[in-house]
């Protein structure tokens, strides 16, 4: 058994569970028995504590077996992105900056999983601070796709997409803040979700851009990643962005085959690889064979959501990491004298380039004399471009595109080139900037490299997302779909 357990879905998993024909610390032992073996050629875990994962699960059979069981995922592993806090374990964003640092708290989520019987199953790695979109900014290590070793696994949420396509574990958790749970998924053929805005708590996410971040599942398929979000959200005081109990309705998800398809004018074009664009024309052509209305819409403004996005999320990186200044906790420069260079050393030794580059950027968009003519432009362009999204929301249900441009480039390719990887998340930003909900779903293959498209909602209709993607991946082959390591 223990030769296919990492190959069975989560829900699988769990229906195995339930009937005692498995055991979570005999799951647990499989798992950590593969990591040992593949963790090291793909990169997409930092951290394991192997005893705390095997107490865990020793504790959820007991439950269990006392018939106090906490729902569907009990005893299921989920692995944790490294900038999301777990109390014990560490909590350093793959940066230097935190690299001594364990938490000494739970996040929102991790308090969720917890209370649905969950295994939380070690740290994922991931571009630093979250700032990157290959996970090649890491300080810790770099991480590498299951499906090609000489490729990137997207980013920042690298270490989440690879340990699900490497077989490692059955679910991950990822956070988005322009597109870092998606375009990993889509380059590591799993299925990602970034949810509405508030709807899942923020509490024990470690900051880059207050206003775009949200954490979200990652598993694969649809049914485990409709499994993760059920524990995730709900209602957190702490958190004054997320939605009350009374104001976290999701849409009903309707008859996915009469679903209204928009696809917006242009965005197969200029770009997108002809593999890429193949692949998602034809999940079109699937659609409007099931019965589904596919319609033409325009969204004028799209192409300022990039250089809106590094204007807007630059600046409020720049604001949440002057807390890391070596005086109350992160890296201290042992090579000062006085506190100004303390500051300076600590910030200079600790960071790395892309987030020093981003740093600076919003430094300099939020300074006298420059603000109006970049920061308040582009929160003014970010309020239009909601506005057209929503207005073409309003005439269907969802719109489809690539996830991303291009499949997974090899490491290295675009290092020296950081407008080339800003473009990575094209597709992707504008679902932060206005808010709403985004699914990735794989969907074909450009050689060995998988593809994804992506379907983006009005806010809180995660379920019909989730209904669009569930009729795609029953007609097709991509789920549970793990490479061959």
């Amino acid at each position: 058994m223990a030769e296919v357990l990492h190959t069975l879905s989560a829900a699988e998993l769990g229906r195995r569970l339930a009937a005692g024909t498995l055991t979570s610390r005999a799951l647990c032992a499989a798992l950590i028995a593969r990591y040992d073996v593949l963790n090291d050629k793909v990169g997409a875990f930092t951290h394991l504590d192997r005893a705390d994962v095997l107490a865990q699960a020793d504790a959820s059979d007991a439950r269990r077996q006392a018939g106090q069981g906490r729902g569907p995922l009990e005893g299921i592993p989920v692995a944790i992105k490294d900038n999301i806090a777990v109390q014990g374990q560490p909590l350093t964003c793959s940066s230097k900056m935190l690299a001594s640092l364990v938490s000494p708290y739970d996040s929102h989520v991790a308090e969720r999983l917890r209370a649905a019987g969950v295994i939380l199953y070690g740290r994922l790695n991931m571009d630093e601070f979250a700032m990157g979109s290959s996970t090649e900014n890491s300080a810790v290590r770099k991480t590498f796709n299951p499906w090609d070793l000489t490729r990137i696994p997207g980013g920042s949420s690298g270490g989440s997409a690879a340990a699900l396509a490497a077989g490692l574990v059955p679910l991950s958790l990822g956070s988005d803040t322009g597109g870092s749970i998606r375009q990993p998924a889509s380059h590591c053929g799993v299925v990602g979700l970034k949810p509405t805005y508030g709807l899942v708590s923020r509490f024990g996410l470690v900051a880059f851009a207050s206003s775009l971040d949200q954490i979200g599942p990652m598993a694969r398929s649809v049914e485990d990643c409709e499994l993760l979000l059920a524990a995730l959200a709900s209602a957190d005081a702490r958190d004054m962005t997320c939605f009350g109990s009374d104001e976290r309705t999701l849409t009903a998800a309707g008859e996915a085959k009469k679903l209204r398809i928009g696809i917006p004018k242009g965005f197969l074009g200029k770009g997108v690889a002809p593999e890429v664009a193949a692949a998602v024309n034809a999940a079109i052509e699937f659609y409007r064979a099931q019965g589904c209305a596919i319609s033409e819409v325009e969204l004028p403004s799209a192409d300022l959501a990039v250089p809106t996005y590094y204007v807007v999320a630059t600046a409020e990186a720049s604001s949440n990491l002057g807390r890391y200044d070596g005086v109350r906790y992160g890296h201290r420069s042992a090579q000062a004298s006085t506190p100004v260079e303390m500051m300076t050393n600590s910030r200079s030794e600790g960071f790395g380039p892309e987030v020093k580059r981003r740093i600076l950027l919003g430094t300099f968009v939020l300074s006298a004399g420059y603000a109006d003519a970049y920061y308040n432009r582009a929160l003014r362009a970010r309020a239009k471009i909601r506005s057209e999204y929503l207005a073409a929301l309003s005439q269907v249900d969802v719109l489809l595109t690539p996830t991303v441009p291009t499949p997974a480039f090899k490491v290295g390719e675009k290092a020296s080139d950081p407008l080339q990887l800003y473009l990575e998340d094209i597709f992707t930003i504008p679902a932060n900037l206005a808010g709403l909900p985004a699914l990735s779903v794989p969907c074909g293959q450009s050689g060995h490299l998988p593809v994804g498209f992506h379907l983006v909602g009005a806010p809180l209709s995660e379920a019909k997302l989730l209904a669009a993607g569930r009729l795609f991946e029953a007609a097709h082959g991509f789920a549970h779909q793990q490479s061959t390591l």
